[in-house]
């Protein structure tokens, strides 16, 4: 039979065997029966355990690899950046700067039940439990699986981790390095160092970071003296800050945030950290009414320049540690007259300007610096109109004159020094000079100095009180030469300004105030000649903590600048600008108390100042001329429509109603008296403007205040040193004499005989 007709038989017995023979046939012994179907898409029960057993092993390794390899980063700025706060000598708020309201307090620093009740709020268990809970993960993964929105479930640690190292968004990769660097930070820190770190990161709302911050802003306490019912209340915002603001939210809110408050104190007795007592007294507490931390708006951000370039210039912060934050700064300015200060520009200066009207008045720009000479504490500061718009703080610019405030420092060297007239008399009060507009000084080598008098005003022989009185550029300009220019200069150094001061050289023009200290310097040299001559650097931080710790601050030591009785005779002649007929400072005259200053006004009236003391305050007023836009000098002159500006009129006023204001109900204090020989009648004028070596005459008061005195044009060069100028012309244009028009073989300054300093007292 053919092969082809076997075929069909073959099959058919195949047909015929058994099943079992079928198996024995198709599965020798021995061997697996196959699956068919779904069956074969299904591991077997060995594939499995392997496959589960490797997985296992990997994610093992790949955990620990995971820990080993995921370095706990450095803090990122967000969490570490604090605000610095500002207070007023009184301890009240003064301002806030930095971007972030957080001050963070060690653990200590918080009140237990504060403590307890952020525990009862977010994690219960923290104590007694590792970093992770896989349990609320879990949880907090369903929930947000079934729509329930995105949850928690995460411990203090991976809040804290969160907090300061990762970002606030959640998603599973920072879930899953949150896991890994909360595992690390739990091995490595303590359970009270992540406490503390998470309660100093976490966010309480109003722009509260940290629970100090959260605690002043709710309760206006500090983070220690919270209660229980406060910290509950605190620890019930951790949920939603803004939503559960009592003040702020609509009556659901509310009603949650009681909620969530009796939530948080169920807890607290539940973990014992509180009696069931306790917990039925708790009532809720009262919150403060939302307030915004104040900016650096109006003076605020003057003081806090001025008391950052006095941190930073004294060597105590640095800028990093100031943009670092985290500091309590409280200053030396008292509230109460500071505002006397600002009220004082107001009414003598800002209601009388029309800016639109007149360019002077655009252009004045104010400063102002009042000291305690006893302590050299900075009381008041005025830097300008408003810190957000003109930021350049004008009580501690140094780029404008300061005019004729310098011959204070001029007469007080020559006082102190013991110096001579060039006839070899001793300068006193009544040493008689020659007034003469443009006199040569005599002594003086190189280019001849002939400075100007206010106006071009000749006053013949005067008396060196009287050439204070009236501000008598010529005499001064003398009296410099016969003291000696470095003289001068040193004694302004050792009465407080820096010597590296702009303009502040041993120049012929330096009793004139052709240097550019600040109005702060300025304050501070008065204030030692009000305190007999003893210099403290005027300093404006009273105290500096951060972190609960207190910062060592410098010493504030007196030093003796010129001797006591010479800085008393100062304050004597110096009484007379405001006292006496035809001085310059005769406004300041209605404060009604002893008082002593000088005004200054230089070239063009760019500046103007009025500075003086009583013995309790020392205050010095400046205004600057300063075109908008451009920041150009310009000058004062039709400021408040009271034609030529000058120190003697709206620097006096405002000195004159802010010190009534500061010392109104205080006792009226005398200065010490200056023991100084008697004023020498005068005797009928010479002819000639020369004094007599013997008969020295003063000539009749001027009939009506004077209200000028300026620094000659020429000292607002950079080196204030006059140019040599062909054929004896000084710089403007204006003809220097080659020789001295009236001067005869009269020495520039004769005295007559005097008795001796301790001889005769001065009560003036």
């Amino acid at each position: 039979m053919s092969s082809g007709s076997q075929q069909p038989g073959r099959r058919a017995s195949l047909h015929r065997r058994s099943p079992r023979a079928l198996g024995s046939a198709r599965h020798p012994r021995g061997a697996r029966p196959s699956r068919r179907g779904l069956r074969r898409l299904l591991p077997t029960w060995r594939t499995s355990l392997l496959s589960l057993t490797a997985a296992a092993v990997l994610g093992v390794a790949a955990f620990a690899l995971g820990i080993v390899l995921v370095q706990v980063p450095d803090a990122h700025a967000a969490a570490v950046a604090q605000s610095n706060t500002w207070l007023y000598q009184d301890g009240s708020l003064l301002t806030r700067t930095g971007q972030t309201n957080r001050q963070n307090v060690p653990l200590e620093k918080v009140s237990p039940a504060a403590q307890h009740a952020a525990l009862a709020a977010e994690d219960r268990n923290f104590y007694n439990e590792g970093a992770v809970n896989l349990q609320g993960m879990v949880r907090a993964a369903l929930n947000t699986a079934s729509g329930g929105g995105a949850q928690g479930g995460s411990t203090i640690t991976q809040q804290y981790v969160k907090n300061t190292y990762l970002s606030q968004k959640r998603t599973i990769g920072r879930k899953v390095k949150e896991l890994f660097i909360a595992i690390k930070v739990d091995a490595t820190q303590s359970k009270d160092e992540v406490l503390s770190g998470y309660l100093n990161t976490s966010y309480y709302g109003r722009g509260a970071y940290g629970i100090q911050a959260a605690a002043q802003a709710y309760f206006g306490v500090d983070a220690d003296r919270l209660t229980t019912a406060q910290g509950a209340y605190l620890a019930a915002l951790l949920q939603a800050p803004s939503a559960y603001d009592v003040s702020t939210a609509s009556a659901k809110g509310k009603q949650n945030a009681v909620n969530r408050w009796n939530y948080v104190l169920d807890g607290m007795v539940q973990k014992k950290w509180l009696s069931a007592e306790e917990r039925a007294a708790t009532e809720f507490p009262e919150v403060r009414e939302p307030k915004s931390a104040p900016g650096l708006a109006g003076q605020a951000g003057y003081l806090v320049a001025a008391a950052t370039e006095y941190l930073t210039g004294q060597h105590i912060l640095t800028d990093a540690d100031l943009a670092q934050g985290g500091y309590t700064i409280t200053l030396t300015v008292d509230p109460k007259r500071q505002q006397q200060l600002q009220d004082a520009v107001r009414a003598q200066l800002t209601e009388e300007l029309d800016p639109a009207k007149r360019k002077a008045d655009a252009a004045v720009q104010a400063g102002a610096v009042s000291v305690d000479p006893r302590t050299g504490q900075v009381v008041a500061l005025y830097g300008g109109s408003d810190a957000t718009e003109h930021w350049v703080d004008n009580a501690t610019r140094e780029d404008y004159q300061a005019g004729s405030t310098f011959k204070a420092i001029a007469l007080a060297a020559a006082l102190d020094s013991g110096a001579r007239t060039q006839s070899g008399e001793r300068i006193t009060a009544d040493t008689v000079y020659d007034g003469t507009s443009e006199r040569p000084v005599r002594g003086a080598k190189g280019v001849p100095y002939a400075p100007p008098n206010e106006g071009g005003k000749d006053y013949g022989p005067i008396t060196l009180q009287q050439a204070t009185d009236w501000s008598v550029n010529s005499a001064y300009a003398q009296l410099a030469q016969d003291t000696g220019l470095e003289t001068v200069r040193s004694t302004a150094v050792a009465l407080g300004l820096p010597a590296d001061t702009p303009g502040l050289a041993a120049v012929p023009s330096i009793p004139l105030g052709s240097a550019t200290p600040s109005v702060l310097q300025m304050a501070g040299v008065y204030a030692a000649l009000a305190d007999d001559g003893q210099q403290i650097t005027p300093w404006l931080v009273k105290s500096l903590v951060v972190e609960g710790e207190p910062v060592e601050l410098p010493a504030h030591k007196a030093t003796q600048a010129v001797g006591r009785e010479a800085a008393r005779a100062t304050t004597a002649v110096l009484r007379g600008v405001v006292e006496d007929p035809g001085g310059t400072g005769y406004r300041a005259a209605a404060l009604n108390r002893p008082a002593a200053g000088k005004t200054g006004t230089t070239d063009d009236s760019k500046s103007v100042w009025f500075a003086g003391y009583t013995p309790e305050l020392a205050t010095a007023v400046a205004l600057f001329g300063q075109e908008p836009g451009t920041g150009a000098q310009v000058t004062l002159d039709g400021l408040g429509g009271a034609g030529s500006a000058a120190g003697g009129r709206f620097p006096a006023q405002i000195w004159t109603a802010y010190m009534k204001a500061a010392l109104a109900g205080k006792p009226v204090s005398p200065f010490p008296q200056a023991a100084r020989r008697p004023v020498v009648a005068p005797s009928t004028p010479p002819a000639s403007p020369s004094p007599s070596p013997s008969a020295p005459a003063s000539p009749a008061a001027p009939a009506t205040p004077q209200d000028r005195e300026r620094t000659p044009r020429w000292n607002e060069r950079t080196d204030r040193t006059p140019a040599a100028t062909p054929g004896g012309t000084r710089p403007g244009g204006t003809r220097t004499p080659a020789a001295t028009p009236t001067a005869t073989a009269t020495p520039a300054g004769t005295a007559t005989a005097t008795p001796s300093w301790g001889q005769y007292q001065n009560t003036r």
